[in-house]
């Protein structure tokens, strides 16, 4: 498969112009090692993060590109500290290209948002800004909990205790003034996300549940819809490898 082509899939998947305005510039090619539109992949891996455990593994798998989620390179620059000067010299010496889709794969239909609303079964859903807004027959806020517990297969936290009808989903760093003013104007009774602070759950106590899964958690499932996707589409033409590396939080 060329280049070109697979770019040109991505892009109908996830559109570049849906994108944040943050995102200008760190999604698309952020690594090309191609060096040509014309030249040929075989192999392609797709994970959340490019991180040292998942380049070695791309780099085992013999991958021409990986596509991620997270940019490795998110901030400008002036001085390559070690641990990136590491992933990417992995990158180099094993001619992996890096290919980001951030917050154009959250909002895309079929992208993090609606694969996550997905895995709850969310009905009469619609997208908002920022996530995704549906419908769940009622349940106790503990029994969704440990519902959506079992689905992420991960730990949450939660504050909140009501019955749950409308639920509000949005992966990644989703806990903010704005997006939990979203969730107040659509009547929401949950809304889960990740990296809740202390003063979000001392404002919405009482009015809206809040969850927090954590980042991988909630954004890993879409990266692994979009591996299934192509594998689907273009998996006569290319391998495709999808590579967990999960941080692991631990509680005592």
């Amino acid at each position: 498969m060329k280049q070109e082509e697979l770019i040109s899939l991505l892009e109908q998947i996830a559109p570049p112009e849906i994108a944040n305005d943050f995102d200008i510039g760190r999604i698309g090619m952020i690594l090309d090692l191609l060096f040509t539109k014309n030249r040929e992949i075989s192999k392609i891996a797709v994970a959340l993060d490019a991180t040292d455990k998942v380049l070695q593994r791309a780099a085992d798998f013999k991958a021409d590109i990986l596509l991620c989620h997270h940019t490795p390179l998110f901030h400008p620059i002036t001085v390559i500290p070690e641990f990136l000067a590491k992933r990417l010299k992995i990158a180099f010496d094993n001619n992996i290209s890096i290919y980001a889709m951030h917050t154009n794969y959250d909002h895309a239909e079929g992208g993090i948002d609606t694969v996550l609303a997905g895995l709850f079964g969310l009905r009469e859903t619609y997208m908002t800004d920022f996530g995704v807004i549906g419908n769940i027959d009622p349940m106790e806020t503990k029994d969704f909990v440990k519902f959506a517990s079992e689905k992420l297969n991960a730990p949450l936290l939660y504050a909140g205790d009501k019955i749950i009808r409308k639920v509000m989903v949005c992966g990644g760093s989703g806990f903010n003034r704005y997006t939990l003013s979203i969730a107040k104007e659509n009547n929401v009774d949950a809304f889960l996300s990740s990296e809740l602070k202390h003063s979000d759950v001392l404002r919405e106590r009482g009015d809206i549940t809040v969850i927090d899964a954590g980042h991988y958690a909630t954004e890993n499932p879409g990266m692994r819809f979009l591996a299934e996707r192509l594998n689907k589409e273009i998996g006569d033409k290319v391998e495709i490898l999808f590579i967990d590396d999960d941080p692991e939080l631990k509680a005592v």
